[in-house]
């Protein structure tokens, strides 16, 4: 009663400040400040008058189909329940059963009775990046509204990446993606084709660092028969065969200078000869390529062409690191183990809090990829409902007691060069850059730390 009278008490005061506002638009942003759980208002009669996209993500329910009917038991409110809380379970969006915690408030008229409700569904499977609760089907669904066609993000790094992509996408022009292995630049390729005019026909990739100068020359152009010894029939080329659709040139950095003269023609003629052919195929291809080095200083080394670049990268999209995405961690963590624990092997439900900080706190040189590893490891080493440090990888363990040591110690501990590009790696993701931090961290002078960082790459 007090909290009331201080409200009402409020009201009077700022009468005036609070007529200037439109009321719809008000209570729309104090609705916004609710968006991470399922809101709902119910009247006296238990019909439904305000369903939240939050509520629509758990429980599978469009708002059409909700508001102006009678809400299901499990929604219900009645004069009973003012202040209660409790953790109930709802239908998900596959049919299965998901738990939540329900908070309802109870809603009174002017004279004091019954007159509905509001109702709050918050999701209780993770709480700050620990999954307290099973409930995968709910991490699952939470991710549906971070999935850009297979690429799983909430950084804002991200979310500029995607429109980039979808805007390329109403284009035909050359796409060149750029970033480190195992950050998804396939998954970038596959969304663009996706996305655009071409969706209906193939797609096509192909590692360019995988083959052979001569087989990389027959697979991607083709070749006739008799054209070199085992050519027993006609070849063809993934050139021909992505026809109409867009082909993935995955490290295309990595092709040869005497194949880059016969690309460069692909992509300007729009035709090609096939190996130990006479006459050449016109083609209708999109070209998506990706690489993690810099053509630019490719090209000052002499690997690569000039003038290949230029048609490459008509429209250049870099991807962010793991490690410059770290809110993604979390997300990424949980997204693998869901679709792990669907195999009905293993089921994980929780992590330790030691194991959450270490992994992310970990630099992750491999990426998105090597985060599934570690998550497929956990999995084949370890059992029970929680995944533990002593389930992660050893090279976690082995920077953990690196971490525990004094700073002038540290040093000496460092003994693989592997182990020693890691512990650098990690010091500057811990000091946000810091050279000087992260040098001490790990009891080396800025001088050293500099020429180990240059002599690892980092």
């Amino acid at each position: 009663m007090k909290q009331q009278k201080q409200l009402v008490d409020f009201f009077n005061q700022q009468a005036e400040w609070f007529a200037q506002f439109n009321n719809v638009d008000t209570l729309d942003r104090v609705l916004d400040l609710c968006e991470s759980a399922g809101l709902y208002f119910v009247d006296k009669n238990q019909r439904v008058f305000y369903w939240s996209q939050r509520l629509e993500q758990l429980s599978g329910l469009p708002s059409e189909k909700v508001v102006g009917k009678q809400a299901l038991p499990e929604y219900w409110i009645t004069d009973k329940d003012t202040n209660q809380e409790q953790f109930i379970k709802i239908s998900g969006v596959n049919g299965d059963r998901i738990e939540v915690k329900k908070t309802v408030r109870v809603l009174h008229d002017k004279e004091g009775g019954f007159a509905g409700g509001i109702g709050l569904l918050a999701d209780v499977s993770v709480k700050n990046g620990i999954t307290t609760k099973a409930s995968t089907e709910v991490v699952r669904t939470v991710m549906g509204s971070q999935n850009f066609h297979g690429l799983l993000s909430r950084s804002p790094g991200m979310r500029d990446v995607f429109q980039i992509i979808e805007n390329a996408a109403e284009t035909e022009a050359t796409v060149l993606v750029r970033g480190e292995s195992g950050s998804g630049k396939e998954l970038v390729a596959k969304a663009i084709h996706e996305l655009s005019a071409r969706h209906k026909a193939p797609f096509l990739a192909i590692n360019c660092a995988a083959l052979s100068s001569n087989l990389l020359e027959s697979e991607l152009f083709g070749h006739v028969r008799g054209a070199f010894t085992g050519a027993i029939k006609d070849h063809n080329g993934l050139f021909q065969r992505a026809d109409g659709g867009t082909l993935f040139l995955d490290e295309v950095a990595e092709i040869p200078l005497e194949l880059q003269a016969k690309l460069l023609r692909v992509l300007q003629e729009r035709n090609y000869t096939p190996v130990g052919g006479d006459r050449s195929i016109n083609v209708d291809v999109r070209i998506v390529a990706a690489t993690h080095r810099s053509l630019r200083e490719e090209v000052k080394r002499g690997r690569f062409r000039e003038d290949l670049m230029y048609r490459l990268r008509v429209v250049p999209i870099f991807i962010p690191p793991l490690r410059e995405r770290r809110e993604d961690i979390s997300l990424l963590i949980w997204h693998f183990i869901s679709q792990h624990n669907a195999k009905n092997f293993r089921k994980i439900e929780k992590i330790e809090p030691q194991a959450m900080r270490n992994l992310l706190d970990y630099a992750w040189p491999g990426n998105i990829r090597e985060l599934q590893n570690v998550v497929e490891y956990a999995f084949a080493v370890g059992r029970g409902t929680s995944m533990r440090c002593s389930e992660l990888p050893p090279e976690f363990r082995e920077f953990s007691e690196i971490d525990k040591q004094p700073s002038e110690v540290k040093s000496a501990l460092i003994l693989a060069p592997q182990k020693e590009a890691m512990a650098i790696r990690q010091a500057l993701v811990q000091y946000n850059g810091s050279i000087s931090s992260a040098a001490s961290s790990l009891g080396m002078s800025r001088a050293t730390f500099w020429r180990k960082r240059k002599l690892y790459d980092l």
